[in-house]
């Protein structure tokens, strides 16, 4: 009777192991950078490929050599990003391509970045803590920060249209730079992608 109970448990242990090897999901790692477009949808090479270009774009404009001009020792302008809006229907995640926005010029060793908005909050509440806390050799000093010379900001809109089995997707990355000083618009850009998906 023992027998037939263990031979019994042995065959539906086998035939769920079997019933799982054919029917589970299947994971491979592939390299980060490979693009793997599952849908038309807005995805990771989307966002660096739009910001390294765009970025390129801002840095041949007059404004750069302009401010340097005007400056004695021919210093980085500093850039605060003040806002990306994601006007489309679908999740795009703005701090990805915000990030992505500041490798691109960072690695260009053209521009400085300050934090804005919940950062920078964070930053001094940090620095008011040092202030009570720590030694006076190390602390970080209040009222040391420094200014924006410029402000981006941009936004990610999107046009859908559909015949049947065939979907068109096109975005369009419009970005532009403030000078902080003036108000004056110095740098203005357009990016537009175009995904077909047919079923």
């Amino acid at each position: 009777m023992r027998m037939m109970a263990k031979l019994g448990a042995a065959a539906l242990m086998g035939s769920a192991l079997l019933l799982a090897g054919c029917g589970g999901p299947s994971v491979e790692r592939v390299d980060a950078n490979q693009e793997i477009a599952l849908t038309d949808r807005w995805n990771d090479e989307d966002s660096r490929l739009v910001a390294k270009e765009m970025m390129q774009d801002m840095l041949t404009f007059p404004w750069l050599s302009r401010y340097k001009m005007s400056t004695e020792d021919a210093r980085r302008p500093t850039v605060v990003i003040h806002s990306i809006r994601n006007k489309t229907s679908e999740h795009i995640p703005s701090e990805t391509f915000i990030n992505d926005i500041k490798r691109e010029l960072l690695r260009s060793g053209e521009v400085d970045f300050v934090v804005s908005g919940d950062e920078r909050d964070e930053v001094r509440e940090e620095r008011r803590d040092q202030e009570l806390n720590a030694s006076s050799e190390t602390q970080a000093q209040m009222g040391q920060e420094t200014g924006a010379n410029f402000a981006l900001s941009g936004s990610i809109n999107s046009f859908v249209d559909q015949l049947d089995d065939t979907r068109v997707t096109s975005y369009q990355v419009d970005m532009k730079l403030i000078d902080m000083t003036t108000n004056r618009e110095v740098w203005n850009g357009q990016k537009k992608i175009k995904k077909v998906m047919s079923r």
